[in-house]
């Protein structure tokens, strides 16, 4: 029998004493959702059941399923309902019909409505950035579910903020929810591909006109994006505008396919 190693004492003690830290780690995590209860970003209560989502069930039953049918350009809610396991249907709206925009389709998971725009703002103002990755996940099985004719995107791009705005922010919350969608949807991300070369005065304080005008020239495409299906994320679509012009710099560069991936979209109602 061959002799044992030296430091073979040694060693196992090592390992027996990084199991041991395993071990007190774990139980110090336990210990710690215990006395530290989560609660759900929608509701405000606390929920020991709540999986890794920052919703708890009961909200996410609620406020969730989404069963209207939306314009697959421009994801409005259309008049009628989806039906019950089979897809999402293919339906446009009069005005994609009749003024097709650059890009060539949205995905929304929902309005941008109470109590739902909680969360949009909590991610945008207040850095819970769990909601990007719950916005990213939710986004990645909506696509699995849609019918837009299209293959997977060749790349997520971020729409860019501002520099003084990302430098007053932090990060952009675009971003933050194109990551997680890039590794569920097994896709490239990049965060540079869509760069703004304009400081736009806040869209928030325009019309619809005017946000057009706004954004008309605000964005440059950094790589080359020939042939490609470019996905665009964002957290918010309001009246489209800023989507639109950075569909039309891709479109302008050679991307082929332009699809906006958006967790909320504000209903023109």
């Amino acid at each position: 029998m061959a002799n044992a190693p030296a430091n073979a004492p040694g060693l196992r003690a090592r390992n027996a004493g990084a199991r041991r830290a395993s071990a007190l780690a774990a139980l110090a995590r336990r210990l710690a959702a215990a006395a530290l209860p989560r609660t759900c970003l929608l509701c405000g209560l606390s929920c020991g059941t709540m999986s890794q989502s920052p919703i708890c069930r009961i909200c996410d039953a609620a406020y969730w399923n989404e069963p209207r049918l939306r314009c697959e350009v421009c994801a409005l809610p259309l008049a009628g309902l989806r039906r019950r396991g089979g897809g999402i249907a293919r339906f446009r709206c009069a005005a994609c019909n009749g003024t097709p925009p650059p890009f060539d389709a949205t995905l929304a998971l929902a309005d941008y409505r109470p109590p739902l725009n909680r969360l949009a703002l909590g991610l945008k103002f207040r850095a819970r950035l769990a909601v990007a990755h719950e916005f990213g996940a939710r986004l990645a099985r909506l696509a699995g579910d849609h019918a837009c004719g299209a293959a997977p995107p060749d790349v997520l791009a971020p729409m860019p903020l501002a520099h003084a705005r990302l430098v007053g922010r932090g990060y952009n919350q675009a971003w933050e929810i194109a990551r997680p969608l890039a590794r569920a949807l097994g896709v490239a991300a990049d965060a540079a591909l869509m760069r703004r070369v304009a400081d736009t005065a806040p869209q928030s304080r325009l019309d619809r006109d005017a946000r057009r005008r706004n954004v008309a020239t605000a964005f440059r495409v950094t790589r080359p994006v020939s042939g490609l299906h470019v996905g665009l994320v964002d957290d918010v679509m309001t009246s489209g505008a800023t989507l639109e012009a950075a569909a039309r710099a891709l479109k302008a560069a050679g991307a082929r396919y332009v699809t906006n991936f958006v967790a909320l979209r504000t209903p023109q109602d």
